[in-house]
């Protein structure tokens, strides 16, 4: 098995793709098959979240790049900034993670906050689509950086 232990700091040619969905992209340690089929396990330092685009490593050097796969995902859009900041506000206030950016939220797919974003006057599309949530004000990001 392919023993993958540290994540990359500088830029360097990937050989292989990891497609993880966000519950995975927070674990340090965890099996995982390489987007080709072969096995490997994450055996990374503590506390880090892996990042689409992020690079990690091998014991033998194996350069893998991470991508968030596609997951079930609500995506709220508006153009009023106010009617997003009060569902930021409601979906935080809930400890959900959440994707934010300028005209659109998206989380993990939940009815009942479907329902309650709905009754904010927000429209609400379940999709599936990559999940980049906000790492937090106290979490660190894999290479301390945030992808926009």
């Amino acid at each position: 098995m392919i023993r993958i232990t540290e994540i990359l700091e500088s830029k360097a040619s990937p050989s292989a793709t990891l497609s993880l969905p966000i519950n995975s992209r927070v674990k340090s340690r965890i099996k995982v098959t390489l987007d080709d089929g072969r096995e490997a396990g994450l055996f990374l330092p503590r506390g880090k979240i892996l990042r689409n685009g992020d690079l990690v490593v091998s014991e033998e050097g194996l350069v893998v790049e991470i991508k968030a796969a596609p997951e079930l995902v609500s995506t709220v859009t508006s153009d009023n900034p106010h009617a997003l900041a009060v569902a930021s506000y409601h979906l935080g206030n809930r400890h959900v993670p959440l994707q934010v950016q300028p005209t659109w939220l998206r989380y993990l797919h939940d009815h009942v906050l479907d329902d309650m974003v709905k009754g904010l006057g927000l429209s609400v599309k379940t999709e599936t689509a990559p999940f980049e949530p906000e790492a937090g004000a106290y979490q660190s990001s894999a290479n301390g950086h945030h992808h926009h």
